[in-house]
């Protein structure tokens, strides 16, 4: 899939029922320049602050599922939010950002626009929302329920037994080896070297 720079209207097919309203009024009065593009390995979504001449770019990838698509979003517009309040002076997920993506989260969640089980668990990231996606491990793991398209063999980390085979999508295989804080330590059957994946990456279950 391509980047796409989508009208205003579009953008509702990618947004959960309802909360197509809510997201505009931030993307008009922030003047936001919204692209949907391509899946991205590394990253979900980006922000690029406004500069002279320019408007705040978001970029989101386009494969997501619409709770992950409004999340996502919602965790690009507290770093807009961010910078509109403090400009540069301060860490890119510290805890300006953090009270910002709390805040949105909790606004959005206030208008029911998640199913049950989401809201709960984005009620536990409101308290100290990670980083990154891969620190939101219970989060994702309920959004992946969401999917359209179910991949037939494959699982997430995690979920495999420990000692088991898997095949990344670069064809490498490696064997579950232990947890380590939120990732797992697995190693490269062809090198012998040792990998640190997240327990929530998608991956191919192999069966002997």
């Amino acid at each position: 899939m391509a980047a796409i720079e989508h009208p205003m209207q579009a953008l509702a097919a990618y947004l959960p029922d309802g909360s197509f309203e809510a997201v505009v009024t931030y993307i008009h009065h922030y003047k936001v320049h919204l692209t949907v593009t391509k899946k991205r390995q590394s990253i979900l979504g980006d922000y690029r602050h406004t500069a002279i001449g320019k408007n705040h770019r978001i970029s989101i990838n386009g494969n997501l599922n619409k709770y992950e698509f409004l999340i996502t979003l919602l965790h690009e517009l507290a770093h807009l939010l961010t910078f509109e309040k403090y400009g540069n002076r301060v860490e890119s997920h510290g805890k300006e950002w953090k009270q910002f993506y709390s805040s949105l989260l909790a606004d959005f969640l206030q208008q029911n626009f998640f199913p049950e089980d989401i809201s709960k668990a984005l009620y536990k990231t409101i308290n100290n929302p990670a980083a990154t996606a891969n620190g939101e491990t219970e989060l994702l793991k309920v959004l992946r329920n969401y999917n359209v398209v179910k991949k037939e063999g494959y699982s997430i980390v995690e979920d495999i037994t420990a000692g088991n085979l898997f095949e990344t999508e670069k064809g490498k295989i490696f064997r579950k080896g232990a947890k380590r804080r939120k990732r797992y330590e697995c190693l490269e059957i062809a090198t012998g070297k040792f990998y640190s994946f997240s327990a929530i990456a998608e991956v191919k279950i192999v069966t002997l």
